[in-house]
């Protein structure tokens, strides 16, 4: 099979229309249609139906499409290791989640340094938002996480690389605040207050669920914030208490944290992205740069494989 045309058929999976795969692949619309009917000879089964003026991939066609993404993967991957003297050069589009910045920032800024001819794009989301969007193109690498208590399902179209851990903190009002990691006898006492939570996370409120279930109770979930600085003000005003990851915890005036140990788990983060993104040099680039800042932040970082 020939790989321009698996990567039409990849990319016509990814966007949806013959007339986008047009645009990013620089050639005609009638180009593309030939070169998909060619495939769809040389595989001997339909992968494409028409659904209105448009085309859809058949169940045969998305399952090429799957195993395209791999083959691409290793042939990019073996042009790398021949290609790879020059300086890496390209945009690189990184969507990140908000407490991902002691990460993020000091990877940016010395690639900006080291290689300054990556551009690097940022784009703020959830995790649950960013997986979607690197599966749908819009995004080449990810910063996600997961709470080890609540594992997500990445999707089977991106590989995913761990890359540490982070602490949960009980972020609660300094006055009588115990600071000692968090027993269920301490959260039991907590039964009755007003708990905070995010209105965007849901599985920080299903941690927190979770976390106080076990305790033999149903938190009071008052309070839908989801700014850091208003979370601790409310603290510090005595206003409820919530759960917080400890690189997102401020040291302010009013305000004690206590580890939540192994009543709430820990937050696991990994670098994310499409399986055939991965081959390209930038990615691999930035990826590094990454995980060499995780190193600094989180806990339990391991190797990052192959990317020497």
């Amino acid at each position: 099979m020939d790989f321009t045309r698996l990567r039409l058929l990849v990319e016509l999976e990814r966007l949806g229309t013959m007339a986008a795969v047009s645009e990013v692949t620089g050639m005609s619309t009638s180009a593309v249609s030939k070169h998909l009917a060619i495939l769809e000879r040389e595989t001997g089964v339909p992968l494409l139906v028409p659904e209105g003026r448009r085309v859809r991939l058949t169940p045969a066609g998305r399952r090429l499409a799957e195993h395209a993404v791999d083959i691409l993967a290793r042939v990019e991957a073996a042009r790398s290791e021949f290609t790879g003297e020059g300086a890496p050069a390209g945009r690189v589009d990184l969507v990140m989640y908000t407490s991902a910045a002691p990460i993020v920032l000091p990877a940016v800024r010395r690639l900006r340094r080291d290689h300054p001819g990556i551009d690097i794009h940022l784009v703020e989301h959830e995790s649950e938002q960013a997986l979607e969007l690197l599966q749908n193109g819009g995004a080449d690498l990810g910063v996600v996480y997961q709470y080890s208590l609540l594992p997500r399902i990445f999707p089977g179209t991106l590989t995913v690389y761990p890359v540490g851990t982070e602490d949960l903190l009980l972020s609660q009002p300094s006055k009588g605040a115990d600071s000692r990691t968090l027993t269920r006898r301490r959260l039991r006492e907590l039964a009755d207050a007003a708990w905070i939570a995010s209105p965007y996370r849901g599985d920080e409120e299903a941690l927190v669920q979770r976390m106080c279930a076990d305790a033999g109770f149903t938190p009071r979930i008052v309070h839908r914030i989801d700014t850091l600085g208003l979370f601790e003000e409310l603290v510090a005003a005595g206003a409820g208490v919530g759960v917080v990851p400890r690189l997102s915890a401020m040291t302010r005036r009013g305000v004690a944290h206590a580890p939540l140990g192994e009543l709430g788990g820990v937050r696991q983060v990994y670098l994310a992205g499409r399986t055939g993104e991965w081959a390209w040099r930038p990615v691999r680039v930035v990826a590094r740069y990454l995980h060499r800042s995780a190193r600094e932040v989180l806990d339990g970082v391991p190797e990052l494989p192959g990317f020497d």
